[in-house]
């Protein structure tokens, strides 16, 4: 049989004296919590921590600020909590290599621009040599510049007078043997600037398909026929929009988007871009 206490458990048992919400425990006052001062009544988000003083700023609904004292005093949903100063996140690591695979110099300035140059085709091409080693061309004082084509490399070397310390080093696209491009490289490299011009290239129809397939989920790229304009010709194999040079610009910033580094770059035009580096930084 049973006994019933008629006059219950020991009110004194236990944790007596805990507060019904539980409590206070220590909590980051992380900018974007949304805190109530509980003897201010004032509730808002925290939009300022300031470590020195040790305080932070609230903002209510109305945009209205005040600034409390970290510590205790303040309820976090709904639960009592002792606000400290976040914790100081350390600054990621610096890389040790560039996005060419050269060895990083960090805080380096920019070297005074030498007076070689090199030249690409177009304006995609400049941005990958420049995406890929803009921070090694910095270093050495190299300037990049785009040519509307080849057909305009004659004119601007005329401009330009290459010489022993002005030195040109030429990218050039679809440079293959018996191509329009090789014969204007064969009739350079025999003129008067010959020694002073180092023209290479890679053998794709465009700066394109030097970024590795793979990169933008193909095994290779498409096989475009010659009667259609080959940027349009795989904007429209991938399904991507080409009406326009818009579309186009927007196509490259996608492929441009998926290479952070040489690895994402065919080796035939790796070689060449440094081959070119070396020839314009020689003295």
């Amino acid at each position: 049989m049973s006994v019933v206490d008629r006059y219950g458990t020991d009110v004194l048992s236990g944790d007596w004296k805990k507060p019904k919400n539980g409590r206070a425990v220590e909590a980051p006052a992380e900018l974007g919590a949304v805190v109530e001062e509980v003897t201010a009544d004032w509730c808002g988000e925290i939009v300022a921590v300031d470590r020195d003083l040790h305080t932070l700023t609230l903002e209510d609904r109305r945009g209205k600020r005040r600034t409390f004292p970290l510590g205790p005093g303040f309820l976090l949903e709904g639960k009592p909590v002792i606000l400290t100063a976040p914790v100081r996140r350390a600054a990621p690591a610096k890389p040790t290599r560039t996005a060419s695979g050269s060895v990083a110099v960090h805080d380096a300035k920019a070297r005074v621009a030498r007076a070689s140059r090199i030249f690409v085709e177009g304006r995609h091409d400049a941005e990958l040599v420049e995406k890929v080693w803009g921070d090694d061309l910095r270093i050495e004082g190299v300037v990049v510049e785009y040519l509307g084509g080849v057909d305009d490399l004659s004119e601007h070397l005329v401009s330009f007078k290459p010489g022993p310390q002005r030195r040109v080093g030429v990218l050039v696209d679809h440079l293959v043997r018996g191509s329009k491009e090789s014969r204007i490289a064969d009739a350079i490299v025999r003129g008067p600037n010959g020694p002073h011009v180092r023209i290479v290239g890679h053998p794709y129809i465009d700066i394109w398909q030097a970024v590795k397939p793979e990169r933008i989920g193909l095994k290779a790229w498409p096989t475009i026929p010659r009667n259609i304009e080959w940027k349009k010709g795989v904007c429209q194999h991938l399904g991507w929009p080409h009406r326009d040079q818009a579309d186009i610009a927007r196509a490259w910033k996608h492929i441009l988007s998926k290479v952070s580094s040489y690895a994402d770059l065919e080796p035939e035009l790796l070689g060449r871009v440094e081959e070119l580096i070396d020839f314009v930084t020689t003295d």
